[in-house]
């Protein structure tokens, strides 16, 4: 057994209930004194309810999906007026997004307190939207230096979102298995997260207000996130990224919709990760285990549901094919995209072959 792994420099505090002491007693522990809190106006009544002891200098709402690059120097903009010396960021991915967007030129750092599974204030990914192409980037500048998991911020997220949000999360576990960097490590951190992602969104969906389930998805979402991290961006990835940028799909839900694709167009290819997979869901294919909880859940099933045109599948195909990696364990085609993106469009049964 030979591997490489890189662990991230991170505080994580996980409580119920605790988000504003945490916040209160992290921001004392970086010396900052003029926070800058990025929250969307949707989020506004919750971010002020666990900000309210910071010393604020400025509220950002200017929150957009997929980070257009205008949106980001907009916020980079007011934080330079502001003086802030530390982010706060209080919301989904595309919140983090926009603190990590204005962290890779300014150098601040970022406590971060997400209220959904999305999992990017565990990695050091960012995102740029420019016209319809999105870019995407490793950059250690971007890691919030501290994360603050609390459950109860995630009550109120509705069902529908929940089940999204959570289903990206379990993206990032099955691609972190054979990601470029997958290691056993990663594998580890995957399963675990696939599993808590199974008994905890089940849980979601029959009571929105248990907030066991809630922190097992939480807590799912960021041992998902840590894999990601370090394994990288594998073939679901840079789908999602594609059809997000180009078509202004919604993040978590074309996640939810294309993984049972990608996974069974790969699985065969990794017996030893199907093996992983599937022992994580309790069933004896993978691809069983996720149709399953998908059906469950009612989770997203077609992206004609969500704007995607089929007279757009073959364009997307070809922007697909340069940035699919070379490790993927199966030979990607524009054709095996093409059948791939059709399937995921209308929603037909993934095991019926991809």
């Amino acid at each position: 057994m030979r591997f490489v792994h890189d662990n991230l420099p991170q505080r994580v505090c996980f409580g119920s209930g605790e988000a504003a002491a945490s916040l209160q007693r992290e921001i004392e522990n970086l010396k900052a004194s003029r926070v800058m809190v990025i929250a969307a106006e949707a989020e506004k009544d919750l971010a002020e309810g666990i900000t309210k002891n910071l010393p604020i200098a400025i509220w950002h709402e200017d929150v957009v999906m997929h980070v257009p690059v205008e949106v980001a120097e907009h916020g980079r903009q007011a934080a330079a007026a502001a003086q802030a010396d530390v982010l706060v960021s209080v919301g989904g991915g595309s919140t983090t997004g926009l603190a990590k967007a204005i962290a890779m030129t300014t150098g601040l750092p970022i406590v971060a307190v997400p209220t959904t599974y999305a999992g990017s204030e565990a990695t050091t990914v960012w995102g740029l939207t420019r016209g319809a192409r999105k870019t995407t980037g490793i950059d250690p500048t971007v890691l919030p230096k501290v994360i603050v998991y609390d459950a109860t911020l995630t009550l109120t997220l509705p069902v529908p979102m929940s089940v999204a949000s959570g289903l990206n999360a379990l993206a990032h576990c099955v691609d972190s298995m054979w990601a470029p960097n997958a290691d056993p490590i990663n594998a580890a951190f995957a399963a675990e997260g696939i599993r808590s992602l199974a008994d905890g969104l089940p849980r979601v969906v029959a009571e929105p207000f248990d907030l066991e389930g809630r922190e097992h998805a939480l807590y799912a979402a960021y041992l998902s996130a840590v894999a990601f991290a370090s394994a990288g961006s594998a073939l679901h990835h840079k789908i999602c990224h594609v059809l997000g940028g180009a078509y202004n799909l919604p993040h978590a839900q074309t996640h939810a919709v294309v993984l049972p694709y990608v996974l069974a167009f790969n699985g065969a290819a990794t017996p030893e990760a199907e093996r992983r997979i599937a022992a994580a869901f309790g069933t004896s294919r993978a691809i069983d285990g996720l149709q399953d909880l998908r059906r469950e859940l009612d989770a997203p099933r077609a992206l004609l549901d969500y704007g995607f045109a089929e007279e757009s599948i073959p364009e997307a195909a070809d922007a697909i094919l340069p940035a699919v990696p070379p490790s993927n364990p199966r030979p990607v085609t524009t054709g095996d995209l093409r059948r791939l993106l059709r399937a995921a469009w209308s929603g037909a049964d993934p095991r019926e072959g991809v």
